[in-house]
């Protein structure tokens, strides 16, 4: 079977597919990524990728072009940083629209028999209907996207036309990964365990032994401090001082070098593997990615959620509503909200529970062969 995966150019959004992608190709299928623009770090994954659309600028497109056209959007899109999904979602169709040509033209070339896309990526929808082949989408986070494709879909009317597709009502399968308990049915479809994967690299010798004492990791994950500055971090590491733990700045050196010196206890890591360093930590202070979010999760270590926009204040009420984060702004952080984090019992205890859900979900491998034992069952 060839499987086709259909993303934005964003690690946050084609990492989570990543690992869906690899066990389909562990299980002797074919896969292929189609993006466009900024994409080449997909090749971090050790997956095989097309740029659908030469050229396209993802953000030119989505607060240029579709920002002219719908400008109460794109106003309520800059006034909330991206908060304001369904504002977000018609900018977002655009560009959608804007690759969907691409995107069906490699589809034709390839010949996949399945779609697999993320929420933003509706574009996917158009290349299954264009192939008449079935299409999955996979959620990220704890963002509920039947909101967001009933709003996408409509701005893709046109695409659809172009090729001939009928416009689907929803897709074959909609998949998540959130932890039973922190879903009340508005995520829909098929759960999936969400396995990190946040690219590889080789491990300094500090990360590869026990630390000596509590450690903790913090991000702003790869877009939130080019965004808004890394004022919320100065905060923490300022905080840090005065704690009796280690903390470790997963971040750009360039955006490292701003906070200026450290302080003994705060390490500047550069951009280390995430799972493999909150795999050794007591805790995770970062901006409310989804990807880094649910990694933490998945590991069963308290949080600190410092959100700023896009989905971010979606993920960080989800996990601080189950008691396994606390949610705070810059002028919140303090040492004793540092030591709280790495003390509170009933913190740490919520956290272990959701990483045991996480751990009942069905595995990758296990959704990749009921996909394809349902497209292409034995013996067909």
């Amino acid at each position: 079977m060839r499987v086709l995966f259909v993303s934005v150019p964003a690690v946050g959004h084609f990492f989570p597919l990543a690992t869906l992608a690899w066990a389909f190709r562990s299980a002797g299928h074919d896969v292929l990524f189609a993006s466009y623009d900024d994409a080449a770090r997909i090749a971090m994954t050790g997956l095989p990728w097309v740029d659908a659309a030469p050229g396209v600028k993802m953000y030119h497109e989505a607060l240029q072009v579709a920002g002219e056209a719908h400008p109460a959007e794109l106003a309520r899109v800059k006034r909330t940083m991206g908060a304001d999904r369904a504002a977000f979602a018609v900018l977002f169709a655009h560009v959608n629209d804007v690759v969907a040509d691409g995107m069906v033209a490699a589809a034709r070339t390839w010949r996949p028999d399945l779609v697999v896309y993320e929420y933003m990526s509706p574009a996917g929808l158009v290349v299954a209907g264009a192939l008449g082949i079935p299409a999955v989408q996979v959620g990220i986070g704890f963002t509920p996207t039947g909101p967001l494709r009933e709003v996408m879909l409509p701005h893709l009317a046109d695409a659809f036309a172009r090729h001939g597709a009928s416009q689907p009502l929803a897709p074959l399968e909609v998949v998540h990964t959130v932890p039973p308990s922190m879903t009340n049915g508005e995520h829909g479809g098929m759960p999936v365990r969400p396995v990190p994967l946040n690219g590889g690299g080789q491990l300094p010798e500090w990360l590869t032994t026990p630390p000596e004492r509590p450690r903790v990791a913090v991000t702003l994950g790869t877009i939130s401090a080019a965004m808004t500055g890394v004022d919320r971090i100065r905060g923490v590491v300022e905080a840090a001082s005065r704690v009796n733990a280690e903390f470790v700045l997963a971040m750009d050196d360039a955006e490292t070098a701003a906070l200026g010196e450290l302080p003994p206890n705060v390490r500047a890591a550069g951009w280390v593997p995430w799972d493999a360093l909150v795999a050794t930590c007591a805790a995770a202070i970062h901006h409310g990615g989804s990807g880094t979010t649910m990694t933490a999760l998945h590991t069963g270590i308290p949080q600190l959620l410092l959100p700023d926009g896009s989905d971010r204040h979606i993920n960080s009420a989800a996990v601080g509503e189950r008691g396994a984060a606390f949610t705070a702004s810059a002028a919140d952080v303090t040492p004793e909200l540092l030591n709280r984090l790495l003390e509170d019992d009933k913190l740490r205890a919520a956290a272990v529970e959701v990483a045991d859900e996480l751990t009942r979900l069905p595995a990758p491998a296990e959704l990749a062969a009921e996909l394809a034992g349902g497209i292409c069952p034995p013996g067909a």
